[in-house]
């Protein structure tokens, strides 16, 4: 064939490449936790970067946490580009939430919306404060989208009834609505949604609800969780997370007990930035709490590297910790008793499991040879007799450098040997050469060095 018959022909396929339509499927499937709103607004943010034609959220929950449904919903709102729930068999609870923020409900036969009350982990109902929130949130975002707030309150609220719904103007009686009663939660079947005005059409997948909305020759892209997103969904897992608080809380607790600054601080600040970053990312963390832990680490700082001792400002720096980890436990929405008793309760098992997860660590570490080159020289046997001793009269006179600051304890190199010392007067900075003026059994008194000399 002529390439210049071709030719049109090739530039008319690219041009209809080009011109193609784009629609985002994000999926929100399982638990909903806070590790799911940052992905959900990346992908409402690359939806609109692309100029999509819509986002269609693919939905088949029993829900999770109302502040992590609370932040997606706020993102769909705000979306600037045409948002569709698919409810592909259920959307319960906080699905049932994010679901109304959407524009267009399609779901599929025999699918369920609604039981949105707030329960507890043991799926108690929550308190008055709760529910009212919640209510009101349903409310609102129903309202924002044309659906009926009725409906909406009386998913969350059993103690509302009606016998009468408006539509349209008009006043329809309701008899097969069981959720109307008092005492009953609503939950809408497929056909009972479409009947309400709740879903927008009832469709089997997801090539169908394209086709509905004459997009069946659109590009799709799948949106997927990224590495980070996935990384932060496990720091914010509340097992993961409070294990991160407490070795965060006794690494610099043990940090204390040893003079300048180690392996215990290290792992101890690296926990809690991991925690605190994880937890600010996935706005569980706001700034007040961010506010109460660092004033806390700089008093413990500050009776590290300055203060001798421990005292008032290291017990403070303590109880500022304890207090701002514990409100990292709280969401950011009103809760009941029964929640702000169980963050009381997981923090304190926290604290004491990962005590003793910590002390049978270092029983195994301190039998390592790390350890041994780390600390100071070899142990007594029982076979050579015990003495108070650690075999360092001769060090008397010589000299060395703090390989430590000394506050008035510390380390000291002499000789390529690594051992603790304690300096006579003033604090003695890391890197100054030092005399070593008396060793007294296990205490080895140290000055800096005369520059006379």
């Amino acid at each position: 064939m002529n390439i210049k018959r071709l030719l049109p022909i090739i530039l008319f396929c690219i041009a209809s490449l080009a011109a193609r339509d784009i629609v985002y499927r994000v999926p929100i499937q399982g638990t909903i936790d806070l590790g799911l709103p940052p992905y959900i607004v990346r992908s409402i943010e690359s939806a609109e970067a692309d100029n999509a034609k819509a986002i269609i959220f693919d939905i088949d929950t029993f829900g999770g946490r109302v502040d992590a449904a609370t932040q997606i919903k706020d993102a769909i709102l705000d979306s600037k580009i045409p948002t569709v729930a698919f409810i592909n068999r259920r959307a319960i609870s906080a699905g049932a939430l994010i679901s109304m923020s959407c524009e267009f409900i399609y779901m599929t036969s025999g699918g369920t919306i609604g039981a949105a009350t707030a329960v507890d982990m043991q799926g108690n109902k929550g308190s008055e404060k709760v529910i009212s929130y919640m209510r009101e949130e349903m409310a609102s975002t129903a309202e924002s989208r044309g659906r009926s707030t009725d409906i909406a309150k009386g998913m969350v609220d059993e103690e509302l009834s009606f016998t009468h719904l408006v539509f349209d103007g008009d006043s329809i009686e309701v008899t097969d609505l069981e959720g109307r009663k008092e005492g009953k939660l609503i939950t809408l079947t497929t056909v009972l949604a479409l009947k309400y005005n709740i879903a927008d059409g009832e469709q089997e997948t997801f090539d169908d609800v394209l086709a509905s909305m004459d997009l069946s020759g659109a590009e799709i892209k799948v949106a997927r969780e990224n590495w980070s997103e996935n990384f932060v969904r496990f720091l914010t897992n509340p097992v993961v997370a409070s294990l991160l608080m407490t070795f965060g809380f006794l690494g610099i607790l043990f940090e204390l007990q040893s003079p300048g600054w180690g392996v215990a601080g290290s792992i101890g600040l690296t926990c809690l930035l991991l925690s605190l970053g994880a937890s600010y990312i996935a706005e569980l963390a706001t700034m007040t709490d961010l506010l109460i832990i660092a004033v806390g680490i700089a008093l413990l700082l500050l009776e590290v590297l300055v203060i001798p001792g421990f005292g008032i400002a290291g017990i403070s720096g303590i109880l500022f910790i304890l207090w701002g980890l514990y409100e990292l436990l709280l969401p950011d929405v009103p809760v009941g008793k029964e929640v702000t008793s169980m963050a009381l309760t997981g923090f304190t098992i926290g604290i004491f499991g990962g005590l003793i997860a910590l002390i049978l660590l270092f029983r195994l570490m301190i039998k390592t040879d790390f350890w041994q080159k780390l600390t100071s020289p070899e142990g007594q046997k029982e076979e050579k007799g015990y003495t108070t001793s650690i075999g360092l009269e001769e060090f008397v006179g010589k000299f060395g450098s703090a390989d430590t600051d000394l506050h008035p304890a510390g380390w000291a190199m002499v000789e390529n040997q690594r051992i603790s010392v304690v300096c006579e007067g003033l604090f003695i900075d890391k890197g100054t050469e030092i005399e070593i003026l008396t060793v007294d059994g296990n205490r080895v008194v140290v000055r800096p060095r005369s520059s006379t000399e």
